[in-house]
């Protein structure tokens, strides 16, 4: 919490786009610790049938969170300029690190290390950076130029000398053997192509209510809100609906919903402003998907592990998620950029469009056919 409000701090204060850059990964560093730590202090805290249904109102908070964020960071932008959406979040973490320490219990796992592989951390960080950097800049660069093919060669390498020190060192910063147990990699595999298509909605919805509808950004927040708003009410009464059905079902039929509203938005929506007739529905329907899937998907990984493995399980899902959201907004971001060289430059949002359906149907079908119970012995061996 002190280090995402310490970024905070410096992003507001920042004199130069490189020392922003810098503050935004201290900011980033601090919200990655946070995620999983959340996860662990409130799963011990409820019984094994229990846990989905908790995992679902910690969802659904996070979703009223999405829908309030675009609105207040759109009118802070407005009326105060962009130094004020950095400095709002300093009073919350106050608030929230004082709570915290007389309302949470200590969650640990007594037997694991007290040291941290900041050279394995900082191996996936270069890597999945490069390869982010390579997307990003594909359009100018080109996709098989010397200098594209470089760097995702070091990022190639670089990943995999992070997978192989993950298997080798004691205490690695990612315990991989849990890939052997059948929800783990689900939930991974779920997580991380639901986050590329989620992330990127957001990111291309934005952009074409701004650039295309010419929407301010106070406006633009608050016209996306439906889908947020929506998804915060499902996600409650989607972990206890998990519980009942499945996990995996939960999950592909929220991603069955999303995907039918990203879809609908790329074959009908135009340059013409039509918010209430098919802007709002269509977010609605897509918040509802999103609702289902976005806390099943989190408490998926958690499901059937230990007590002292939720951090750990946790923070597998929630590196997935991560490196998924970031390779998804590069990848929608080089594809808007370069239509921008055409002569109909909204066809790279449809191209975006298109690809987030298909990734976000990918989550589903992943979760469906590969989440289910663990044995004894896959237990035992991954734990």
């Amino acid at each position: 919490m002190m280090i995402f409000m310490l970024g905070s701090i410096l992003c507001a204060v920042s004199p130069t786009a490189i020392f922003m850059v810098i503050a935004r990964v201290i900011q980033a560093v601090g919200g990655a610790i946070l995620t999983p730590a959340s996860l662990a202090l409130v799963l011990p805290e409820f019984a094994v049938e229990k846990r989905s249904a908790a995992i679902g109102i910690w969802g659904a908070v996070g979703g009223i969170s999405a829908a309030s964020g675009p609105m207040v960071g759109g009118f802070l932008v407005d009326t105060f300029g962009w130094h004020s959406v950095f400095l709002v979040n300093i009073p919350f973490c106050l608030l929230a690190f004082v709570i915290g320490l007389k309302l949470l219990r200590e969650s640990r796992d007594e037997t694991a290390p007290r040291t941290v592989d900041y050279f394995g951390a900082l191996l996936v960080v270069l890597g999945v950076g490069l390869l982010t950097l390579m997307i990003v800049q594909s359009d100018e660069w080109g996709w098989v130029s010397n200098r594209s093919l470089i760097i995702f060669a070091i990022s190639f390498l670089l990943l995999g000398a992070f997978i192989s020190r993950c298997s080798q060192v004691a205490h690695p910063v990612l315990d991989l053997r849990l890939f052997k147990l059948p929800f783990v990699t689900a939930a991974a595999i779920g997580g991380f192509a639901f986050s590329m298509g989620f992330f990127s909605m957001i990111f291309v919805n934005t952009q074409w209510l701004q650039v295309v509808w010419g929407y301010s950004p106070s406006l633009s927040g608050i016209a996306g809100s439906p889908g947020p708003l929506a998804a915060a009410f499902v996600a409650a009464p989607a972990g206890k609906l998990a519980n009942r059905i499945g996990h995996g079902k939960v999950v592909a039929a929220g991603a069955l919903i999303m995907s039918f509203g990203i879809g609908w938005m790329n074959f009908f929506i135009t340059p013409e402003i039509h918010y209430w007739d098919f802007y709002f529905p269509t977010m609605v329907v897509t918040g509802i998907g999103v609702g289902l899937c976005i806390s099943t998907i989190s408490s998926s990984a958690t499901a059937f592990l230990p007590q002292p493995r939720f951090a750990m399980g946790s923070a597998l899902n929630n590196t997935s998620r991560q490196i998924g959201a970031a390779l998804g907004i590069a990848l929608v971001s080089s594809l808007l950029v370069a239509a921008t060289k055409t002569d109909d430059p909204t066809s790279g949002f449809h191209a975006a469009w298109t690809l987030m359906t298909g990734v976000i149907l990918l989550s589903g079908v992943a979760m469906l056919t590969l989440f289910r119970r663990p044995t004894a012995d896959q237990l035992a061996q991954a734990t």
